[in-house]
């Protein structure tokens, strides 16, 4: 190890080593950039982020720089989106690098780590974890159940200077002998708070140390390691080319990168060193770039650190800043940042290289020397004390000032026990919980993360508005007439009075559409809705953008606006290669509904119509149905004509559907509710497809072909069958009353029952019946089949039937009588009698026979056809002329009979009173028909 600090000292391209959010190593960043002032600095960062870092002055820290593809080549289909990240806090060594780089005139910023292609090109632990894992190995001791902690979402993290031992035991080991919990708390006792006043060769020697040894003791992690190696091979490749094409002094530059790859032992190491290493070329994946929030919880989730360790990390800077007076440096209109006072001297020229010589021994010193006893502050003990108790009552705490005062003695007592004069804010944290924590937490958070919050508090960082992708710089702009800062995190209430200001439509459909692609909680509606042929006049929401600000800029990779977004997500939907035809109608639904126009509906209903076809199955038979109602209707009432693929859908599925439905009901997998929506489609689409071309004959066939072996199904099929005429609504009453009466059905008559419920689907005519099958059960079974049946009956109709159940509620309220005292006396429609007239016996008469039992409507008629003869005798012999008189009184109505019957002969030219025509007497039974038709006998 000593040999790997000697060369790393030695090497003529200073080595800066860091930890990643390391006060220790901003501190002296900040100092070291100040007194060397190097017109090169190489920094530990994927080289194709570089062109970001100039924003990170329109933003808040903390950020981070992001690489994203949703689009890959070359990479498994499975692993769609990549994303890599690369957090950036204030008090990180590499921020006060780029803002040193960026702000200094002459001073040129070279990222040299591999790019984020190349992150994914080797990273092969997906084969041993099952998928992509961050760059820190471990996960957190205390995982955090804050919101803010996923603000990363699934992305790759890279840091520089991951220092944490890869031996598990070597960590266990210096866990139990520091007398700590975690390795954050390890690392801020043993290296955080003595390196913090260290000089610059100090700080250097004692982090290629502890480089070297966490290097040498990582046994069984081959993969890793040489991942590790070749990242430094590229690094030193791509130094080493730069500094051959501009001709830079190499004691003019800085290299920062983390402890670990410092003190490395490649043969690429150094200016001058060997080995040919050949940089793969990138895959033909196109990646995105942008900024995003990040936060305190997001970097301690994603890289393993325990919960609160940046929080207090930042509070440990401040506090060296202020007790050190080193100025930091800072981009200037940083954001969140107080303005730099203009300089009272020009600024001071740097410093002259100096001789090479032989760097003096540090570490022995430091490593003989004994700690540094830190005095007790009680007045900042005193206040974390008070400050703890108070945001405990605010959380629900039954805090008092006792409990500040046992806070701050089990402070002092605890450090005490760990060997430290001074307690530290892990020994409050500790003394906090063990004081005011209760059995219970009252509120959402606890006593330690209110302690993490009291300590510097989960700091999140912000994208500003000129740092922001096109497509979310245009969703603020068509947002502002709302008036509203959609910027700042929380929830913000817009209210759209869009009959007074017809303006705040377009607003409307902006977030209509933020609500189809963000994560829930966004854009949400609380008054309002839209549906296929339905506008609100005034809506409601709650929005929180800047909450999800992540979400926001990420759409921004996939287009320039959100309708280009919205449409390529519909598109990637409907021809995937796993896509339903249930799914290509949402998505056609949603193109109706958030785009408008007929193009990209037309298309996507043409693809559903493809996928129709290939399907083999009914899984999304009720989701096709559902859909194909709700299009039917709103062209109906908003198109002049049908859409030709929905007739043509109409169409197809009609065929499609009578094709599958005698294997469906079959089918063991195919459950009930999908057979109905089956049905439900090829009766209820029936006229349509009818008037389109398809065959009844089809749908008949397939009925007859059907044989189920299920209950549920069996009922199901005998609906189909009243339905199609093929089985009278009687017998299948005394289908049900053969059911009830066999003893070996009733424990399956619940089956039946729940496939008469789903019939209401197809069937809705059926509901009466239904009623009076459920009505019977309960009527005529004993109390010992009954009680026992009940349950299953309920349990049964909620599981299948939950959405028909109100359909038949409303039949049985119609059905029985409404107030209690009118039961007793109740006949059940169907049993009671119908009252039935016999019939005369007509004898020789002829269809006429009603006429004479109503003479009075028969009169009216007559009237009004002006045949005002009177009425033969009861014998029924008539005493005038007969009815066929009245052919030679309407000759005109007798022609056009005539004519029709193909008989078209003149009238006897005199024909004796009482006689009929020669055309009468031809043809007697037109002649006879004419004359019931007109009422005479």
């Amino acid at each position: 190890m000593v040999d790997d600090v000697d060369r790393a000292v030695a090497e003529p391209l200073e080595i800066f080593p860091v930890c990643h959010h390391s006060p220790a190593s901003a501190l002296a960043m900040a100092r070291r950039l100040r007194e060397k002032q190097p017109k090169v600095v190489y920094l530990e960062l994927c080289e194709d982020m570089a062109p970001l870092l100039t924003e990170l002055r329109n933003c808040r820290l903390p950020v981070a720089v992001q690489a994203f593809a949703s689009d890959i080549e070359g990479f498994p289909p499975g692993w769609a989106p990549l994303s890599v990240v690369a957090p950036i806090t204030e008090a990180s060594a590499e921020y006060q690098a780029v803002a040193y780089a960026l702000d200094t005139p002459g001073v040129e910023l070279v990222l040299v780590d591999r790019s984020s292609d190349h992150v994914f090109q080797w990273d092969t632990r997906h084969e041993q974890s099952g998928k992509l894992s961050a760059e820190a190995a471990e996960p957190p001791a205390e995982p955090s159940t804050e919101p803010e902690a996923a603000l990363h979402g699934e992305a790759v993290g890279v840091e520089i200077g991951d220092l944490r031992p890869r031996f598990a035991e070597l960590e266990q080991h210096l866990l139990r002998h520091g007398k700590v919990r975690h390795w954050s708390e390890w690392w801020h006792q043993y290296v955080e708070v003595p390196l913090g006043d260290s000089d610059h060769d100090t700080y250097r020697q004692v982090m290629f140390l502890i480089g070297s040894l966490f290097r040498r003791l990582a046994p069984g992690q081959g993969d890793r390691v040489r991942v590790d190696e070749d990242r430094e091979r590229y690094m030193w490749t791509r130094m080493r080319e730069h500094l051959a094409a501009t001709g830079t002094d190499p004691a003019d530059c800085l290299y920062v990168c983390g402890a670990f790859h410092a003190a490395s032992r490649v043969d690429e190491f150094g200016v001058h060193g060997t080995g040919g290493f050949t940089i793969s070329p990138r895959t033909a994946t196109t990646w995105q770039y942008g900024l995003i929030p990040s936060s305190h919880a997001a970097i301690e989730a994603q890289f393993g650190l325990a919960a609160g360790s940046v929080s207090i990390a930042a509070t440990e800077w401040a506090k060296n800043l202020k007790r050190t007076r080193v100025k930091p440096f800072r981009l200037e209109g940083q954001a969140g940042t107080k303005k730099p006072r203009p300089a009272k001297t020009a600024a001071r020229a740097p410093l002259p290289a100096p001789a090479p010589e032989a760097t003096e021994d540090r570490l022995s010193g430091f490593l003989q020397r004994p700690p540094a006893l830190h005095t007790l502050d009680e007045a900042e003990l005193l206040g974390w004390s008070v400050d703890i108790v108070r945001a405990a009552r605010r959380n629900g705490y039954l805090a008092s000032t006792a409990d500040a005062i046992a806070v701050f003695e089990t402070s002092i007592l605890l450090a005490a026990m760990r060997d430290r004069a001074k307690p530290t804010p892990y020994d409050f944290q500790d003394a906090a919980v063990t004081c005011i924590e209760k059995d219970t937490v009252p509120g959402r958070r606890d006593v330690r993360r209110l302690v993490e919050i009291m300590m510097g508090g989960d700091r999140i960082g912000q994208v500003g508005y000129d740092a922001l992708p096109p497509l979310a710089r245009d969703v603020h702009d068509r947002l502002a007439p709302l008036e509203l800062n959609l910027q700042q995190r929380g929830v913000r209430r817009a209210l759209l009075d869009m009959a007074s200001e017809p303006d705040l439509r377009s607003c409307s459909d902006v977030l209509w559409m933020l609500r189809r692609l963000l994560p829930p909680g966004a854009a949400r509606p609380v008054m309002g809705e839209r549906r296929l042929g339905e506008r609100s006049i005034q809506e409601s929401w709650d929005l929180s953008l800047g909450t999800h600000q992540r979400a926001l800029i990420e759409l921004g990779y996939e287009g320039v606006s959100l309708e280009q977004v919205l449409e390529q997500r519909l598109r990637r939907t409907a021809y995937g290669a796993q896509a339903t035809t249930a799914q290509v109608l949402a998505a056609v639904e949603d193109a109706t509904l958030y785009l408008g126009g007929r193009r990209l509906a037309d298309e996507l209903g043409t693809r559903a119509l493809e996928v129709l076809a290939g399907e083999r199955s009914v899984d999304g038979a009720p989701e096709v149905l559902r859909r194909v109602r709700g299009l039917l209707a709103y062209y109906r009432t908003a198109e002049p004509v049908l859409p030709p693929w929905i007739e043509s859908f109409v169409r197809a599925g009609y065929a499609h559907y009578c094709t599958l439905l005698p294997t469906a009901f079959r089918d063991e997998d195919a459950t009930v509710g999908q057979v109905a929506a089956m049905l439900g489609f090829l009766f209820g689409m029936e006229s349509l497809a009818l008037s389109l071309g398809c065959d009844r004959t089809q749908l008949e066939l397939a009925v007859a072909q059907s044989h189920p072996g299920d209950q549920a199904k069996t009922a199901l099929l005998w609906a189909a069958q009243v339905q199609l005429g093929t089985l009278s609504r009687g017998e299948l009453r005394a289908r049900c009353d053969e059911l009830l009466a066999n003893p070996l059905v009733v424990p399956s008559y619940p089956r039946y029952l729940s496939g008469f419920v789903h019939a209401l689907e197809p069937v809705p005519g059926l509901a009466d019946v239904v009623v009076e099958a459920v009505s019977n059960a309960f009527g005529r079974l004993p109390d010992a089949v009954l009680l026992p049946w009940l349950p299953t009956l309920i349990t049964t109709l909620r599981s299948n039937a939950a959405e028909l159940a109100p359909l038949l509620i409303r039949e049985a309220g119609r059905v029985f009588p409404a107030r209690l005292a009118a039961l007793d006396a109740w006949v059940p429609p169907w049993r009671a009698q119908p009252e039935t007239h016999a019939l005369p016996s007509s004898g020789d008469e002829r269809g006429a026979t009603l006429l004479a039992r109503y003479p009075e409507t028969c009169d009216a008629v007559a009237d009004l056809v002006g045949a005002g003869e009177a009425w033969a005798p009861a014998d029924g012999r008539a005493a005038g002329p007969t009815g066929v008189a009245l052919l030679s009184a309407h000759r005109a109505t007798c022609d056009a009979v005539a004519d029709i019957l193909g008989c078209a002969e003149s009238w006897a030219a005199a024909a004796p009173a009482g006689h009929a025509p020669s055309l009468t007497a031809r043809h007697p039974a037109t002649a006879h028909a004419v004359a019931e038709l007109l009422a005479a006998p």
